[in-house]
């Protein structure tokens, strides 16, 4: 089987040299990692929702997950500094890519009332910020098993210095923005 970045780039760099005028094959923007976020808050509760949480991310990102502690003490919340509020994975490499493939080909076409992502949720420095609501979207989720609905932040960070070169680059990864 072709490693899936080979099999993209071969057309995305084609297709972002004649949009932009590159001269240098290197100039073309490239995915450099996704960051997968999952924020609990009733974690400070019940330390058994945030195992739960993480073998949920495992299972859908195909690598372990770290958890993340709170940087400040917010007593509104009722959260101390270094409790752990949430799991994170970065991906890189070749499970980057089947992991933005399965997102966008499987998953995202299964949301419900699905009319395509936010085409303005760029960071102006070509960073792509997607907020899915439930993780039994995603294929490898049994709907059977699931303790609760969580939500998670997909960041996919690029080379991309523009937001429009960072939109052709995912537009070029099939990414289905909605229509404006």
């Amino acid at each position: 089987m072709a490693r899936l970045k080979d099999v993209y780039y071969e057309t995305i760099v084609d297709a972002m040299t004649k949009k932009f005028g590159y001269k240098n094959v290197m100039e073309v923007p490239k995915l450099e990692k996704i960051v997968i976020n999952m924020g609990i808050g009733e974690a400070k509760e019940n330390p058994k929702v945030l195992e739960n949480a993480v073998s949920d991310m495992q299972i859908i990102a195909g690598q372990k997950a770290v958890l993340t502690k709170a940087k400040k003490s917010v007593a509104n919340f009722k959260i101390r500094e270094g409790m752990n509020i949430g799991c994170k994975t970065t991906l890189r490499g070749e499970k980057m890519y089947e992991f933005l493939d399965r997102l966008v080909n499987l998953a995202l076409p299964r949301v419900r009332d699905f009319r395509g992502v936010n085409p303005n949720a760029f960071d102006g420095r070509g960073n792509y910020a997607l907020g899915i609501k439930e993780q039994f979207i995603f294929p490898e989720i049994e709907y059977d098993k699931i303790d609760k609905t969580r939500g998670m932040d997909v960041i996919i960070v690029t080379t991309a210095k523009t937001d429009e070169e960072a939109r052709e680059l995912l537009t070029l990864f099939n990414m289905p923005f909605a229509k404006q």
